[in-house]
């Protein structure tokens, strides 16, 4: 795997990282200031959390297959 592979992939598992943050933060926004009246958004913003959280778990083994198989 080449240095510039690797790079990338780290730069995929940041970006995925600040994603996967900014959904999170979304869905405590949601519980903090419009629970129980927005409830109907729950399911939206949890799959949204739920879909960047992974994203990010599968860049990161991405990221530690290429640099396991590199060593």
């Amino acid at each position: 795997m080449t240095e510039a592979t690797i790079g990338e992939l780290e730069k995929a598992v940041k970006k995925a990282k600040r994603i996967a943050s900014e959904r999170a933060g979304e869905l405590h926004d949601l519980v903090e200031e419009r629970l129980p009246a927005a409830y109907d958004e729950i399911p939206g913003i949890a799959q949204a959390t739920y879909d960047a959280c992974r994203a990010w778990a599968d860049a990161e083994a991405r990221l530690k297959a290429a640099t396991t198989a590199g060593a």
